[in-house]
């Protein structure tokens, strides 16, 4: 006991045992409450245990149910399989073989109104024909403009026709033959314009403007605008000439507006000479065997899901069997490196980056050849004659640089460049601002290569491919206005130049659709990057529709093959159109060829009652397997949103899906009463009318053909 300083006992020593009483009072309610806490939440923990081993066997017994349910659908699948895949094959046999047939006919049919026509004209398939169509042409001494004019617009029909059988010829021997007659006639046909333009500049005096002192003219045709322009006058002060009827000018330094000099701006609206740089740069491997694209419906039906994923192209290399003609991009075939040289040890000055990859970029609007010449001797009158000099060199090139070497290994002395000006074609629709290539007929010899290592000063050389190519460099003070729709450079010399766009810039797709407008009728309705686009398919024929239709006038509403509208479409600049490397340039989704064409095999077969449209989970199901929307529709307005269902199709069978667009989340599960199938058609007539099977049943030929070749040409569903 602790002795307070009074010798009493200190109070606070007896207050001690009274809490620690109450403290432990206090510690035994936390412990009651404690206790109490704990048996509830064992109670809750076995009330949730309960719960999830329901919930788990509940979902084993369905798990159960559902695959039982599966291996049932699965097991009556096949049973029926082999009459599925056997009525599938007859009707794609029997389709193609029409086709086949009718095609033959129609070659037949225009030979004859060939035959029939007598005009003198050569037929483009027989080259000894062609070679004396050439021989004599050449040695014609026509050169009146519009004569000689008349006779290149019958050498472009020959050109387009040359082109046609070109597609065809697999025989490599055989194509270069043709190739090289293609060229010729190419190379004679700008030849006749040389000529032409030579004799209008022999006259240019008597074609004097009254306003300049100067000759300026401008001859247009369905394939050509000639823009000339004689110096006559030669005033320094002088500074540009506008061919306001043409949409183009030009701008000279003071060093060629005193000189003796024509000036010609030359657009062609078709292009050789990308015809010539695909057949320079472009190296093409044909296989000796292929499998028909009729056949490949049902081959691919006996490939196993875990077998199909080996058919991509992107994956893994093709089999043998079906592989098709494999195309190196320009960028590959003029790849020089040395593959044994580490590709870090060096960097690349002058890159062979500026020639353009004309599968990555398109020309547009045709060719502009803008050339410099010698203007030659004029007309001279005396004592009521007229005196001609006649050069036998004919109309000489003048050579201008704007960078000339100087003498005595002296540095370059800098000359200005010659600037021109271009209004878009009226005919071509530019997605994005066009770029400006110039064309490099000559060619390069050689590219610098520095050493990253400082301590290694030796320079390495490598040779390229010489000319033939467009390239981007050389090309400067670009300006675009996009309101005015022109476009202003300068370049370094005189060349021909041509307005690019990105071959894909419409692409990926947005969205899509297929809906019938009736029996052998439908719309096809693309939604791209920058514009959307709708083609009407009636028959065989196809008809452009767009919202934007600047640059679209002479396309829009005109019936023409699907061919022809690819071509027609693809020069307007509106392209929605692949092949097997568009994935090297625009994102898509892997997806496995073969079910992917069969898919479109089966959609064409069905377009007459079914319409079908994007879906957003098929980019969820992975490669082997495809999901779009689907419905029967009879009426030519729009499909209401409530009607679609879905449907995932694979290489062994297809099912109608449970899930819907607007689903949170990706699922697989079969709709709950439907079948599987091993055909796409097969399923679809589950739910479908009498009517609607009866109408399929009913569609022509010719129109299953012709959507199944837009379907395949565009790959929607692996391009949106």
């Amino acid at each position: 006991m602790r002795i307070g300083c009074h010798g009493y006992p200190d109070a606070r020593t007896n207050m001690l045992p009274k809490k620690k009483q109450k403290a432990s009072k206090l510690s035994k309610a936390q412990r009651a409450k404690r206790e109490q806490e704990e048996e509830e939440r064992k109670l809750r923990e076995e009330e949730e245990a309960r719960i999830r081993a329901e919930r788990e066997e509940q979902e084993r017994v369905e798990r159960e149910r559902k695959q039982k349910e599966v291996e049932r659908l699965e097991l009556k699948d096949l049973e029926r399989r082999e009459a599925e895949l056997k009525e599938l094959h007859h009707l794609l046999e029997e389709n193609h073989t029409a086709v086949t047939k009718w095609k033959t006919e129609a070659v037949e049919i225009a030979k004859w109104e060939r035959y029939m026509r007598c005009d003198g004209a050569p037929d483009p398939a027989v080259q000894k024909e062609m070679n004396t169509y050439m021989s004599l042409w050449r040695d014609d001494p026509e050169v009146n403009i519009t004569l000689v004019l008349q006779q290149c617009n019958l050498a472009l029909q020959l050109v387009d026709e040359l082109e046609d059988l070109l597609k065809d010829i697999t025989d490599p021997q055989e194509r270069q033959k043709y190739q090289e007659v293609l060229i010729n006639l190419q190379e004679l046909i700008h030849s006749k314009h040389h000529l032409a333009t030579e004799e209008i500049l022999k006259s240019a005096s008597e074609n004097v403007s009254t306003e300049t002192g100067n000759m300026q003219t401008v001859i247009k045709d369905d394939n050509i605008t000639l823009c000339l322009w004689a110096n006559l006058n030669k005033i320094p002060r002088f500074k540009s000439v506008s061919f306001s009827e043409a949409g183009l000018s030009f701008e000279l330094p003071k060093q060629l507006a005193v000189s003796d000099i024509a000036v010609r701006i030359l657009h062609t609206r078709y292009d050789h000479p990308s015809s010539l740089a695909r057949m320079t740069h472009l190296r093409t491997h044909t296989p000796s065997n292929r499998v028909h694209p009729a056949m490949q419906s049902t081959q691919r039906m006996h490939i196993s899901q875990s077998e199909a994923s080996l058919w991509s192209r992107r994956n893994s290399p093709e089999p043998e069997e079906i592989q098709v003609s494999h195309v190196q991009t320009q960028m590959e075939a003029l790849d020089v490196r040395d593959p044994t040289s580490p590709p870090e040890e060096h960097t690349v000055i002058n890159p062979v980056a500026q020639v353009v990859d004309l599968m990555e970029y398109t020309p547009l609007g045709g060719v502009f050849y803008y050339d410099a010449f010698h203007l030659p001797p004029q007309i001279q009158y005396a004592h009521g004659w007229k005196f001609v000099q006649v050069l036998r060199t004919g109309m000489q090139v003048f050579s201008y640089q704007a960078e000339k070497s100087g003498l005595d290994g002296h540095e370059a002395l800098p000359c200005p460049l010659v600037g021109v000006s271009v209004t878009l074609p009226e005919s071509v629709v530019f997605l994005e601002a066009p770029q400006v290539a110039r064309w490099d007929a000559a060619g390069i010899s050689h590219c610098e290569i520095h050493l990253k290592d400082p301590t290694k000063s030796k320079i390495l050389k490598r040779s390229t491919p010489k000319g033939k190519q467009w390239r981007m460099d050389g090309i400067t003070d670009v300006s675009y206005d996009e309101s005015e729709g022109k476009i202003s450079f300068k370049m370094d010399s005189f060349q021909a130049f041509a307005l690019m766009q990105k071959t894909y810039a419409n692409l990926p797709f947005q969205s899509w659709e297929l809906r019938p407008l009736g029996q052998d009728s439908a719309l096809y309705t693309v939604n791209g990057a920058f514009m959307n686009i709708s083609i009407t398919i009636q028959d065989n024929k196809c008809m452009l529709q767009s919202e934007q239709e600047g640059g679209l006038s002479h396309l829009i509403g005109k019936w023409m093959s699907g061919s022809d509208l690819q071509r027609a479409m693809v020069d307007a600049g509106v392209n929605i159109f692949v092949n097997e490397y568009t994935h090297k340039y625009v994102s898509s989704t892997a997806k496995d060829p073969l079910t992917e064409h069969a898919a479109y095999e089966q959609m064409a077969l069905f377009s007459s009652a079914c319409a079908f449209s994007w879906s957003k989970w098929n980019a969820k199901c992975g490669a082997e397997h495809l999901v779009m929307q689907v419905c029967e529709h009879h009426d030519p307005s729009p499909v209401p949103k409530d009607s679609w269902s879905l449907y995932l199709l694979g290489a062994q069978r297809s099912r109608k899906l449970a899930i819907t667009e607007t689903s949170e989340a990706f699922s697989p599960d079969h709709y709950p009463g439907s079948e599987f199938h091993s055909t796409f058609i097969h399923l679809l007539q589950d739910t479908m009318s009498p009517d609607g099977i009866a109408q399929t049943r009913n569609s022509h030929h010719l129109f299953v053909d012709t959507v199944q070749s837009l379907l395949c040409a565009t790959r929607p569903l692996m391009y949106s």
